[in-house]
């Protein structure tokens, strides 16, 4: 799962920004068409389908970014509902607007798809180091991401909240990922000489 936080308030966007968000929106389901083949793509993309398409949409139909349409605003078909029964329906739009609709989204769409599709082949490896470190760490922040694309180690700490072990980070392999060397010290139980437990103490009747 990706999660995008905005980095400020905004209440409008640049075209070229929806665009970019077209196309990272597209990265998922051409990251795993890249690595693992067409027939092997999942349905783990269909948040991110469902978002590209509301934006093209918007884009075509509320802030006029469709040449072929023009600086229009087009509504949507509405209905008004009486106990659950359609009364009344109005059709604000023909028929061959609205087709000029679907074709314009679907070109948008595709548009981030072949951006998305273009930047991932031609940065395979940095493709390749990201799901490396998405499989050493399970998450990644974005200052972890630009460190990976900078070819810089990313420093985490994976020993849990065990107060020794938290000005020890752990140093992972990413950009070369490579297999762990096992527990570290900070992990393991503190036993005494003998090799046996501390017992919690039995409270007191």
């Amino acid at each position: 799962m990706v999660m995008r936080l905005p980095e400020r308030d905004n209440y409008s966007y640049a075209r070229e920004k929806m665009h970019a968000d077209l196309a990272v929106a597209m990265g998922g389901r051409v990251a795993e068409e890249i690595c693992f083949g067409f027939d092997k793509v999942s349905s783990g993309a269909s948040s991110d389908i469902s978002m590209a398409t509301s934006l093209a949409r918007n884009m075509v139909t509320k802030w006029g970014m469709s040449e072929k349409l023009g600086l229009l605003q087009y509504g949507e078909n509405q209905e008004e509902v009486f106990l659950g029964h359609s009364v009344t329906r109005s059709q604000n739009i023909s028929g061959a607007t609205a087709k000029i609709i679907d074709e314009e989204i679907r070109r948008l769409v595709d548009e981030g798809y072949q951006h998305a599709k273009k930047i991932c082949t031609d940065h395979r490896d940095l493709l390749d180091n990201l799901g490396n470190a998405l499989l050493e760490y399970e998450t990644l922040t974005g200052e972890d991401i630009n460190n990976i694309i900078a070819g810089k180690d990313i420093h985490k700490d994976l020993s849990g909240d065990d107060d020794n072990s938290k000005d020890k980070p752990h140093e992972g392999s990413v950009p070369s990922a490579g297999p762990s060397e096992g527990p570290s010290e900070a992990s393991a139980p503190d036993n005494d000489k003998g090799g046996n437990v501390d017992a919690d103490p039995v409270p007191e009747n």
